[in-house]
Protein backbone atom coordinates (compact mmCIF):
# COMPACT_ATOMS: atom_id res chain seq x y z
CA UNK A 1 0.00 0.00 0.00
CA UNK A 2 1.25 3.56 -0.83
CA UNK A 3 1.78 5.65 2.12
CA UNK A 4 -0.44 9.26 2.21
CA UNK A 5 2.60 11.24 1.23
CA UNK A 6 3.63 9.05 -2.05
CA UNK A 7 -0.30 8.63 -2.67
CA UNK A 8 -0.41 12.81 -2.46
CA UNK A 9 2.68 12.87 -4.76
CA UNK A 10 0.96 10.27 -7.28
CA UNK A 11 -1.95 12.48 -7.31
CA UNK A 12 -0.03 15.27 -8.63
CA UNK A 13 1.52 13.39 -11.18
CA UNK A 14 -1.86 12.73 -12.57
CA UNK A 15 -2.94 16.79 -12.19
CA UNK A 16 -0.17 17.40 -14.52
CA UNK A 17 -0.76 15.00 -16.86
CA UNK A 18 -4.82 15.88 -16.92
CA UNK A 19 -4.05 19.84 -17.62
CA UNK A 20 -3.46 19.99 -20.92
CA UNK A 21 -5.08 17.60 -23.05
CA UNK A 22 -7.96 18.41 -20.73
CA UNK A 23 -9.05 21.93 -22.86
CA UNK A 24 -7.09 20.40 -26.02
CA UNK A 25 -10.12 19.49 -28.46
CA UNK A 26 -12.36 22.72 -26.75
CA UNK A 27 -9.89 25.39 -26.64
CA UNK A 28 -6.80 24.71 -28.88
CA UNK A 29 -7.94 22.64 -31.82
CA UNK A 30 -11.48 24.76 -32.14
CA UNK A 31 -9.56 27.84 -31.92
CA UNK A 32 -7.65 27.14 -34.84
CA UNK A 33 -10.37 26.04 -36.60
CA UNK A 34 -13.53 27.62 -36.37
CA UNK A 35 -14.06 31.14 -38.02
CA UNK A 36 -17.06 32.57 -35.92
CA UNK A 37 -19.88 33.10 -37.88
CA UNK A 38 -18.72 31.51 -41.08
CA UNK A 39 -19.61 27.74 -41.31
CA UNK A 40 -18.65 27.17 -44.63
CA UNK A 41 -15.22 27.94 -43.63
CA UNK A 42 -15.12 25.99 -40.48
CA UNK A 43 -16.43 23.19 -42.35
CA UNK A 44 -13.30 23.06 -44.77
CA UNK A 45 -10.79 23.77 -41.87
CA UNK A 46 -12.44 20.65 -40.13
CA UNK A 47 -12.20 18.57 -43.32
CA UNK A 48 -8.82 19.77 -44.66
CA UNK A 49 -7.44 18.98 -40.82
CA UNK A 50 -9.05 15.62 -39.90
CA UNK A 51 -6.23 14.31 -38.29
CA UNK A 52 -5.79 17.30 -35.82
CA UNK A 53 -9.55 17.20 -35.48
CA UNK A 54 -9.47 13.89 -34.68
CA UNK A 55 -6.49 14.00 -31.86
CA UNK A 56 -8.80 16.84 -30.39
CA UNK A 57 -11.23 13.90 -30.00
CA UNK A 58 -8.61 11.51 -28.42
CA UNK A 59 -6.04 13.34 -26.55
CA UNK A 60 -9.42 14.77 -24.00
CA UNK A 61 -10.95 11.24 -23.78
CA UNK A 62 -7.36 9.94 -22.10
CA UNK A 63 -7.69 13.18 -19.80
CA UNK A 64 -10.85 11.80 -18.86
CA UNK A 65 -8.99 8.42 -17.35
CA UNK A 66 -6.39 10.93 -15.54
CA UNK A 67 -9.02 12.83 -13.36
CA UNK A 68 -10.28 9.70 -12.63
CA UNK A 69 -7.48 8.17 -11.28
CA UNK A 70 -6.39 11.92 -9.70
CA UNK A 71 -9.41 12.70 -8.17
CA UNK A 72 -9.74 8.40 -7.01
CA UNK A 73 -6.46 9.27 -5.23
CA UNK A 74 -7.76 12.92 -3.35
CA UNK A 75 -10.88 10.71 -2.20
CA UNK A 76 -8.47 8.10 -1.00
CA UNK A 77 -6.34 10.98 1.36
CA UNK A 78 -8.97 12.89 2.22
CA UNK A 79 -11.58 9.88 3.53
CA UNK A 80 -9.73 10.72 7.28
CA UNK A 81 -10.93 14.28 7.24
CA UNK A 82 -14.80 14.15 6.51
CA UNK A 83 -16.33 11.02 4.89
CA UNK A 84 -19.64 12.16 4.00
CA UNK A 85 -18.31 15.46 2.37
CA UNK A 86 -15.49 12.79 0.60
CA UNK A 87 -17.96 10.99 -0.75
CA UNK A 88 -19.97 13.77 -1.80
CA UNK A 89 -17.02 15.31 -3.57
CA UNK A 90 -16.13 11.81 -5.63
CA UNK A 91 -19.80 11.72 -6.44
CA UNK A 92 -19.16 15.31 -8.03
CA UNK A 93 -16.17 14.48 -9.87
CA UNK A 94 -17.64 11.45 -11.34
CA UNK A 95 -20.55 13.27 -12.85
CA UNK A 96 -17.98 15.73 -14.07
CA UNK A 97 -15.91 13.32 -15.70
CA UNK A 98 -18.89 11.94 -17.57
CA UNK A 99 -19.60 15.24 -18.66
CA UNK A 100 -16.47 15.59 -19.60
CA UNK A 101 -16.33 12.12 -22.18
CA UNK A 102 -19.45 13.54 -23.53
CA UNK A 103 -18.22 16.80 -24.73
CA UNK A 104 -15.06 15.37 -26.20
CA UNK A 105 -17.69 13.08 -27.87
CA UNK A 106 -20.45 15.74 -29.01
CA UNK A 107 -17.68 17.45 -30.49
CA UNK A 108 -16.57 14.98 -33.24
CA UNK A 109 -20.51 14.88 -34.14
CA UNK A 110 -19.16 17.93 -36.80
CA UNK A 111 -16.75 15.88 -38.62
CA UNK A 112 -19.03 13.05 -38.78
CA UNK A 113 -22.03 15.16 -39.52
CA UNK A 114 -19.87 16.47 -42.60
CA UNK A 115 -18.63 12.83 -43.84
CA UNK A 116 -21.90 12.13 -43.96
CA UNK A 117 -22.57 14.33 -46.83
CA UNK A 118 -24.91 16.60 -45.07
CA UNK A 119 -24.90 20.11 -46.45
CA UNK A 120 -26.84 22.22 -43.89
CA UNK A 121 -23.35 23.67 -43.11
CA UNK A 122 -25.00 26.14 -40.25
CA UNK A 123 -25.62 22.60 -38.20
CA UNK A 124 -21.70 22.35 -38.03
CA UNK A 125 -21.78 25.68 -35.75
CA UNK A 126 -24.56 24.32 -33.53
CA UNK A 127 -22.85 20.74 -32.99
CA UNK A 128 -19.64 23.15 -32.12
CA UNK A 129 -22.17 24.94 -29.83
CA UNK A 130 -23.51 22.20 -27.82
CA UNK A 131 -19.91 20.55 -27.09
CA UNK A 132 -19.18 23.53 -25.45
CA UNK A 133 -21.94 23.91 -24.06
CA UNK A 134 -21.56 20.27 -22.35
CA UNK A 135 -17.95 20.93 -21.44
CA UNK A 136 -19.30 24.34 -19.56
CA UNK A 137 -21.25 21.92 -17.47
CA UNK A 138 -18.59 19.88 -17.06
CA UNK A 139 -16.80 23.05 -15.80
CA UNK A 140 -19.33 23.85 -13.22
CA UNK A 141 -19.40 20.14 -11.87
CA UNK A 142 -14.79 20.38 -11.86
CA UNK A 143 -15.85 23.86 -9.69
CA UNK A 144 -18.13 22.00 -7.01
CA UNK A 145 -15.26 19.41 -7.15
CA UNK A 146 -12.98 22.12 -6.16
CA UNK A 147 -15.15 23.46 -3.44
CA UNK A 148 -15.81 20.46 -1.72
CA UNK A 149 -11.83 19.36 -2.02
CA UNK A 150 -11.26 23.00 -1.19
CA UNK A 151 -13.58 22.46 2.54
CA UNK A 152 -11.62 19.23 2.93
CA UNK A 153 -7.82 20.93 3.05
CA UNK A 154 -8.89 23.46 5.21
CA UNK A 155 -10.44 20.75 7.85
CA UNK A 156 -7.24 18.77 7.48
CA UNK A 157 -4.47 18.55 9.72
CA UNK A 158 -2.02 17.63 7.17
CA UNK A 159 -1.98 19.95 4.36
CA UNK A 160 -2.00 24.26 4.35
CA UNK A 161 -5.32 25.95 4.64
CA UNK A 162 -4.19 28.20 2.35
CA UNK A 163 -4.47 25.78 -0.40
CA UNK A 164 -7.86 24.83 0.47
CA UNK A 165 -8.79 28.57 0.59
CA UNK A 166 -7.40 29.41 -2.88
CA UNK A 167 -9.30 26.33 -3.85
CA UNK A 168 -12.92 26.91 -2.74
CA UNK A 169 -12.07 30.27 -4.47
CA UNK A 170 -11.23 28.75 -8.04
CA UNK A 171 -14.04 26.68 -7.69
CA UNK A 172 -16.75 29.11 -7.63
CA UNK A 173 -14.69 31.08 -10.49
CA UNK A 174 -15.48 27.80 -12.51
CA UNK A 175 -19.05 27.49 -11.07
CA UNK A 176 -20.23 30.65 -12.67
CA UNK A 177 -20.60 28.78 -15.74
CA UNK A 178 -23.96 28.13 -14.83
CA UNK A 179 -24.20 31.74 -16.53
CA UNK A 180 -22.07 31.07 -19.30
CA UNK A 181 -22.21 34.86 -20.81
CA UNK A 182 -20.84 35.91 -17.47
CA UNK A 183 -18.44 33.49 -16.75
CA UNK A 184 -16.68 35.13 -20.40
CA UNK A 185 -17.12 38.22 -19.15
CA UNK A 186 -15.07 37.74 -16.30
CA UNK A 187 -12.59 35.05 -17.40
CA UNK A 188 -9.35 36.72 -17.59
CA UNK A 189 -9.85 36.58 -13.77
CA UNK A 190 -11.33 32.92 -13.34
CA UNK A 191 -7.66 31.99 -15.17
CA UNK A 192 -5.82 33.90 -13.09
CA UNK A 193 -7.34 32.42 -9.47
CA UNK A 194 -7.28 29.02 -11.00
CA UNK A 195 -3.68 28.84 -12.20
CA UNK A 196 -3.13 30.39 -8.60
CA UNK A 197 -4.98 27.96 -6.91
CA UNK A 198 -4.46 24.73 -9.21
CA UNK A 199 -0.91 25.42 -9.84
CA UNK A 200 -0.38 25.80 -5.79
CA UNK A 201 -1.89 22.34 -5.61
CA UNK A 202 0.03 21.03 -8.21
CA UNK A 203 3.23 22.12 -6.75
CA UNK A 204 2.81 21.32 -3.21
CA UNK A 205 1.41 17.07 -4.24
CA UNK A 206 4.72 17.03 -6.21
CA UNK A 207 7.08 18.29 -3.86
CA UNK A 208 5.99 17.74 -0.04
CA UNK A 209 3.17 15.40 -0.68
CA UNK A 210 1.06 15.48 2.61
CA UNK A 211 2.64 15.22 6.39
CA UNK A 212 1.87 11.79 6.47
CA UNK A 213 2.33 11.37 10.96
CA UNK A 214 -0.54 14.22 10.96
CA UNK A 215 -2.72 12.06 8.80
CA UNK A 216 -2.28 8.76 10.64
CA UNK A 217 -3.51 11.04 13.34
CA UNK A 218 -6.35 12.43 11.72
CA UNK A 219 -6.96 8.95 10.93
CA UNK A 220 -7.51 7.43 14.29
CA UNK A 221 -9.42 10.84 15.42
CA UNK A 222 -11.72 9.95 12.80
CA UNK A 223 -11.85 5.92 14.01
CA UNK A 224 -12.22 6.92 17.74
CA UNK A 225 -14.66 9.56 17.24
CA UNK A 226 -16.87 6.99 14.87
CA UNK A 227 -16.59 4.31 17.69
CA UNK A 228 -18.04 6.79 20.27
Amino acid sequence: MLSPRARARLSGVFQALEGLPAVLGQTIVLGMLVVNGNASATAHNILANEPLYRIGFAIPLVAVGFHMTWALLLYQLFRVVNPTINQLALLVIVVGCALQAAAAVVYLTPLLYLQAGFTQLDTVLLLINVSHLTFDAYLIFFGLWCVLLGYLIVRSTFMPRVIGVLLMADGLGWMTYLVPPFATSIFPAIAVVAGIAEFSLLLWMLIFGVNSERWYEQARLLKTTAAA
